[in-house]
C-alpha cells in the first residue's frame, strides 16, 4: 500500500512538472509585436468617437489613416487627409512607440510624435497620442488601429 501512494505520488509530481515546465510560449517583444501596417478602426479624439470602420454616422473619415511599421525601423505615417509622411520609428519603452525625423513634419510636431501604446495583441493595438493634434483642433486622439 505504501508503495503504490509513493509510486502515485511521483507520478502525479511528474505530471505536474510536465504541465507547469513545458509548453510555456515565449511572448515576442512590443517591438517585434507592432512592426505591421495598420490602419484605424475606431478613432476618438479627446472622449468623442469621432470614426468607427464602417460607421455611417462618422464626423471624421480616417480610412485613409494608415501606420505602416513593417520596414523597422523606417514608419511611412498616413493621416486621415491623406497626407504621408517617412521617418524612423523606435519603441523605446514596452508602452511607447515614437516616430522621429517626419518629413515632412506633421504640423506642430516638430517632426515627432509619440504614443502610449495599450492591448496590443496580433491583429490590434491601441495609441494614444501624448501630445494634442493641431490638425484635428487640438484633441487627444487615441486610435484603436487593426492589421488588415
Amino acid at each position: 500500500m505504501k508503495k503504490n501512494t509513493v509510486l502515485a505520488f511521483f507520478s502525479a509530481l511528474t505530471l505536474l512538472g510536465l504541465l507547469t515546465g513545458c509548453g510555456g510560449k515565449k511572448v515576442a517583444p512590443v517591438s517585434e509585436r507592432i512592426a505591421k501596417v495598420w490602419t484605424a478602426q475606431k478613432v476618438d479624439e479627446n472622449t468623442a468617437t469621432v470614426y468607427t470602420k464602417g460607421g455611417t454616422a462618422n464626423v471624421r473619415d480616417y480610412a485613409r489613416y494608415r501606420l505602416d511599421l513593417s520596414k523597422a525601423p523606417t514608419v511611412t505615417y498616413t493621416e486621415f487627409d491623406g497626407n504621408t509622411f517617412t521617418g524612423q520609428y523606435s519603441v523605446p519603452a514596452d508602452d511607447r512607440l515614437v516616430l522621429t525625423t517626419l518629413t515632412p513634419a506633421p504640423t506642430g510636431t516638430n517632426g515627432t510624435i509619440e504614443f502610449k501604446i495599450s492591448n496590443l495583441n496580433d491583429n490590434s493595438v491601441t495609441l494614444t497620442r501624448t501630445t494634442t493634434s493641431q490638425k484635428t483642433g487640438g484633441s487627444t486622439n487615441t486610435y484603436t488601429l487593426s492589421n488588415p
